[in-house]
């Protein structure tokens, strides 16, 4: 196995994986351990090159320190990510990336994202104690999807409660981009508490199975920006807002599970000059690094810890959106600047 590191000028570690012998090829960003621990999910995706990887690997790591910040816990951001389709997944190529994990010492623990599983972090917990996202053990928390969506619901209920007087979804059209564990979890939120939904998904099966289950209206993937509705929820890849989809949204708002959301910080702006309220991504979506966290903090009561700090997050959010409308801002702005004084406040 190869293993180099690349020179950053923005992450204090970016390291290359290579394992002809697994036909592995990856990425581990440690952004900041400023708060604590990097700790950020592994994803595989089948990125056209190993450019687009490594700027996946540190946008993500990037956010990740601000999710772990914004949900106050203590912990910094990392990211790992795995090039290839994945279900080309072997159990060998995903012991040689844990062998690079368990190299970082525990500067950065990893769990679960798109294209892995619980199953696939037992296989790594096989070769490193760095990994959270366990289906068994003491402190294990299983799949955080159900959180990452609960948190993402009391997000969607409080941007609703700023831009349209209430919190209340019966009746609200909302859209949601990406039906995977999340996506869908968050669609069984959503229609339990009278949501409308309008759905678009790669597979089409979860798109028929939506429709059924829940009455909503399919969609194709490329439409689903251009829908007419009251509440945007990207829950799939990120850098979807930008110049020219805001440009064709019509929408009153956007809260939902996608990390990086915004292709650019401009583009939080020309959400604000639309008139539609941006709930900030890495505070919406806290709820699984939340879950995640009680493996890597070793706590006992997750249950209470956990729906602590989904409380902690939405209300750090309403301040935001209350101070952001106070400020004549975007939201995106405001919740940069929290994050950034809780990190000054530790270093000092």
């Amino acid at each position: 196995m190869q293993i180099t590191r690349l020179s950053s000028d923005s992450h204090e570690d970016v390291i290359r994986v290579r394992d002809d012998a697994t036909g592995l090829t990856g990425f581990i960003a440690i952004h900041s351990t400023q708060l604590g621990p990097a700790a950020g999910g592994l994803r595989m995706r089948a990125y056209d090159s190993e450019e687009s990887a490594i700027n996946d690997v540190l946008r993500l790591s990037h956010g990740m320190t601000f999710k772990n910040a914004a949900a106050g816990l203590p912990l910094g951001g990392g990211k790992a990510v795995i090039m290839g389709d994945p279900a080309t997944k072997t159990p060998e190529m995903l012991r040689a990336f844990a062998r690079a994990i368990d190299g970082l010492q525990g500067r950065y623990w990893t769990a679960e994202d798109m294209g892995m599983s619980p199953e696939d972090m037992a296989v790594l917990a096989g070769v490193t104690p760095y990994v959270a996202g366990l289906a068994d053990g003491e402190f294990a928390s299983g799949d955080p999807s159900p959180v990452t969506a609960r948190g993402i619901f009391n997000a969607i209920r409080c941007t609703a409660k700023h831009r349209f007087g209430s919190a209340d979804l019966t009746g609200r059209r909302v859209a949601v981009q990406g039906l995977g564990h999340v996506g869908w979890y968050l669609a069984e939120m959503l229609h339990a508490a009278g949501a409308r939904l309008i759905v678009a998904d790669m597979e089409a099966g979860r798109c028929t199975r939506a429709a059924d289950v829940f009455g909503a209206e399919v969609v194709p993937v490329d439409r689903i920006l251009e829908m007419e509705a009251d509440i945007l929820a990207p829950c799939a890849i990120g850098g979807i807002l930008n110049e020219a989809s805001i440009a064709g949204l019509k929408v009153g708002a956007v809260a939902g599970g996608a990390n990086n959301q915004l292709a650019t910080p401009a583009d939080g702006d020309r959400l604000h000059a639309r008139g539609i309220l941006y709930a900030p991504d890495y505070v919406a979506n806290a709820g699984g690094i939340v879950n995640v966290a009680t493996e890597i903090l070793r706590i006992k009561d997750r249950p209470a810890f956990v729906a602590d700090k989904l409380a902690e997050a939405e209300a750090t959010l309403d301040a935001i959106l209350s101070g952001a409308v106070a400020r004549g801002v975007s939201p995106h702005r405001l919740a940069d600047e929290v994050v950034l004084s809780r990190m000054q406040g530790k270093a000092a």
